[in-house]
């Protein structure tokens, strides 16, 4: 990503949805965002019934965090037993004012926010939210995510449209969420981008266009191949 003021600047449309000043795109759909969320996110990935204690997700996009609080909701909705960690890359941080104010469009997220906004505030990027572990690695994913030592059972790949930030949809950083993915691991995202599909199927994964959320005619969703 090109170098800029590390922390995010966030706009406001009309009805109260979050858009981001440095890349121009909103964070979330303007129709639903929890109901895009658990659309593409979770039921893209199988959740929540492949989870398990122990099963890890890895996120390229944290954003207002409410994908996290989807997944919590899930799993508590699911009562899988044992715990779930949740690793996310994320290169501007949305301010804790800003991220609080975009979650309580969702009360029933809101509801659950509190852990993380007081995590938030305080600077912490590891701690526990319920039965998940989450852990926020802060910096350009292109450097940070070489050096992550985990693999991912499920990849959340939601960073700002393709056409606007690039940067987090080449080719090399496709090919770290493979070599990041664990054995049976899968991957979803909102874009059905051609190049997005290439880079991905060049980087391992066997690639399905699916039904998207809202306005959008078509998803991504895929698994590692060779991988049952």
């Amino acid at each position: 990503m090109p170098a800029k003021d590390q922390s995010e600047r966030v706009d406001w449309q009309r009805g109260g949805t979050p858009v981001s000043s440095l890349f121009d795109d909103p964070y979330f759909s303007l129709t639903d965002g929890l109901a895009e969320t658990r659309h593409v996110f979770l039921a893209g990935n199988g959740l929540p019934s492949r989870f398990r204690d122990g099963f890890r997700i890895a996120e390229l996009g944290f954003g207002t965090g409410l994908n996290l609080l989807a997944t919590l909701m899930a799993l508590e909705a699911q009562g899988a037993p044992g715990r779930l960690f949740y690793t996310s890359f994320e290169a501007f941080p949305m301010p804790a004012p800003d991220m609080e104010r975009a979650l309580a469009s969702f009360p029933e997220a809101a509801s659950r926010a509190g852990p993380l906004l007081t995590a938030w505030r305080a600077g912490r990027r590891r701690f526990a939210l319920g039965p998940v572990e989450v852990e926020i690695v802060e910096g350009d994913a292109r450097q940070t995510l070489p050096r992550w030592t985990g693999r991912a059972d499920a990849w959340f790949l939601d960073g700002f449209s393709p056409a606007k930030n690039p940067e987090l949809w080449e080719d090399r950083l496709m090919r770290e969420v493979a070599r990041h993915t664990a054995e049976g691991g899968t991957f979803a995202t909102y874009t059905a981008a051609g190049f997005v599909r290439r880079s991905l199927q060049s980087a391992g994964f066997q690639v399905e266009r699916t039904k998207g959320f809202g306005h959008k005619r078509h998803m991504s969703r895929g698994k590692l191949c060779g991988t049952t």
